[in-house]
């Protein structure tokens, strides 16, 4: 009788302590009834097949670890955003810390600016608070100023013209960007025949001014040669006349008047007799 090595009787034992016990009381059994040819492949394969069980038993075995399996089902949502909407205004899904505190609920404040009713700003525009006019607004206004009219004008009254025409076409000019920006589509050419007006306004001042400065050229052209004039002096003495004229005696100014008194003092009945004695020898003849 042959007795199967304690080696494989030690392996499997120590590798499966509850499978490999039912194999070896069948290879003792078996050993004790066949050759011992027989008995050496068998004892093999059961080796083998031991090891290869032992062997699969410690790689199912973890190691020690503190994270949570990955097979676990899931509870919680890895999105802490989920169910949040701003559409809605649904909030947040958990409580918070703050949702017990009461927010402050906005309010319709507008703060006001105090704006000069006089500003100059506001010549930009047609009127106080009115960014654009209608076209028909617009095409409201009068003719141009000749230059015979302003030939009459003063400087003042010039100056004074020329910056309202200043004005009107700031005026204008902000109207037409306006329309442009807006893309209303309308009331450029009522703006356009307005501005001509204005600009044929300044047209004449100009030609005006320029008229009065030819003719103060030539007025000093004339007075630097005047002897009587000198532009070199002093303030009231520019002008020095050469002669003076002769003194009046005062009997001939008071000749006149003693006269017309002296008619006063004539009876008024005496020169209708005179009168009607004329006319009569006027009709004798």
């Amino acid at each position: 009788m042959y007795i199967v090595p304690n080696f494989g009787i030690r392996a499997s034992a120590s590798a499966c302590p509850s499978e490999p016990t039912v194999e070896i009381h069948l290879l003792v059994r078996l050993g004790e009834a066949a050759a011992p040819s027989t008995i050496r492949p068998l004892a093999g394969r059961l080796v083998q097949a031991s090891s290869s069980k032992a062997s699969a038993t410690t790689s199912r075995v973890a190691y020690f670890s503190t994270t949570a399996p990955q097979c676990k089902r899931k509870t919680k949502d890895n999105n802490p955003k989920r169910g949040v909407s701003s559409l809605y205004g649904s909030g947040p899904r958990e409580p918070l810390s703050m949702s017990n505190i009461p927010l402050p609920k906005p309010r319709q404040f507008k703060p006001r600016i105090k704006v000069d009713p006089d500003h100059g700003l506001w010549g930009f525009f047609p009127a106080q608070g009115k960014a654009l006019a209608t076209p028909k607004e617009t095409e409201e206004h009068g003719r141009a100023w000749s230059v015979e009219e302003l030939r009459k004008k003063s400087w003042e009254d010039l100056h004074s013209l020329w910056w309202v025409c200043c004005r009107e076409r700031n005026m204008l000019s902000t109207s037409r960007q306006e329309l442009i920006r807006s893309k209303l589509g309308f009331g450029e050419r009522e703006i356009d025949t307005r501005d001509e007006e204005v600009l044929k306004t300044q047209r004449a001042i100009k030609h005006v001014l320029t008229e009065r400065y030819y003719t103060w050229q030539d007025a000093v052209g004339v007075a630097m040669s005047d002897p009587e004039i000198n532009f070199e002096g002093a303030e009231g003495q520019v002008y020095t006349p050469s002669a003076y004229e002769d003194e009046v005696d005062v009997a001939e100014w008071t000749q006149p008047e003693a006269e017309s008194e002296a008619a006063k003092q004539i009876d008024p009945v005496a020169t209708e007799a005179q009168e009607a004695k004329i006319e009569k020898e006027l009709k004798k003849q």
